[in-house]
């Protein structure tokens, strides 16, 4: 059975699409599972171990002629399902030209229409992402929960191994996210860190575009390690795995602290966890204003700014509460 998973759309929604192709090589272990993903995220699948072919669509380009070049690789293999994750027009295009016998996919696509089977995609219902993921692969497998999984290299434990070479203890802490309202502010991270012992080594975590926050954090709470942007994504993964806390956002780092059973504290700012991104494991903390606010959720994403102009949901969340000790 030839199998092809596609998701095109951010870090932490590649993360979550591994929840089932772990359910599906479990349910076949001798199906080849080739996976569609963004270039960026393809960091995540290095030496994959039951992942057959990664296709990267690396839009820098030229993002049209990219997407039929990527659908031309697509099409020299014969596919029995299609499974499209993402609920665009350029993967429903994907889906639609690639060899296909049967595709799956959410009913939100323009393209949806032509699929074998669609697939209701409601955020907001109470439901987590893995059981709406769950969904597109329920009539190949069953109703239970599927859960994502990473898998670090040799290379990239060693590269943990190193860098917390004669540490005894420590915490990592990914501030940043995409969207603003979406992150809590700096100078909430800075006072967190203050509040952490101070024989606690606190590495800061993301990816290059993080550098300058993590770097501003570290200066001016006079503590932590920079390692946003120096480490691979699987690196990051592994290192995240042996800490005593990781402190997110509601942001990618949130959903590979899933994928490693890491324990996790995550601040909600604008958005919700009814949204269905929250942590997955018996290990995660939510953290979240008690304020009764009718601007959130502001949206699905967050913003570049607050649309109030008091960002209430993240400034009224106090320090002592994200502290795991607390």
């Amino acid at each position: 059975m030839n199998i092809l998973i596609i998701q095109t759309a951010f870090l932490g929604d590649a993360v979550l699409v591994t929840s089932i192709l772990e359910k599906l090589h479990a349910t076949y272990p001798e199906a080849r599972l080739d996976l569609v993903v963004r270039k960026g995220n393809d960091g995540l699948f290095n030496e994959h171990p039951f992942l057959n072919e990664l296709h990267v669509w690396d839009k820098s380009k030229g993002k049209t002629r990219a997407l039929f070049k990527l659908i031309g690789s697509l099409r020299r293999t014969r596919y029995d399902h299609i499974i499209n994750a993402q609920r665009f027009f350029s993967t429903g295009l994907m889906t639609l030209l690639a060899h296909g016998k049967a595709s799956i996919g959410y009913d939100k696509n323009p393209l949806s229409f032509f699929y074998y089977k669609k697939i209701k995609h409601v955020i907001g219902d109470g439901r987590h992402e893995v059981d709406r993921l769950n969904e597109l692969i329920a009539h190949l497998t069953d109703d239970t929960r599927p859960l994502p999984c990473l898998y670090p290299t040799e290379k990239d434990r060693n590269t943990v191994i190193e860098l917390t070479s004669g540490v005894s203890s420590y915490v990592c802490i990914a501030p940043a996210s995409v969207w603003f309202t979406k992150q809590w502010p700096a100078e909430k991270w800075i006072e967190l860190i203050e509040q952490l012992p101070a024989e606690q080594t606190v590495y800061l975590i993301g990816a290059p575009s993080d550098v300058a926050l993590c770097e501003r954090i570290s200066k001016e709470a006079q503590h932590g390690i920079v390692v946003a942007g120096k480490i691979s994504l699987l690196s990051t993964a592994a290192l995240m795995e042996k800490a005593q806390m990781n402190y997110v956002n509601d942001s990618a780092p949130l959903h590979i602290a899933s994928a490693m059973n890491a324990p996790v504290t995550v601040v909600f700012c604008s958005t919700v966890p009814a949204f269905g991104f929250g942590p997955l494991r018996d290990n995660g903390r939510i953290v979240e204003t008690k304020l009764e606010l009718n601007c959130r959720p502001c949206g699905l994403h967050g913003y570049k700014q607050c649309p109030e102009e008091h960002f209430k949901c993240a400034l009224k969340i106090d320090v002592s509460a994200v502290r795991s000790d607390a």
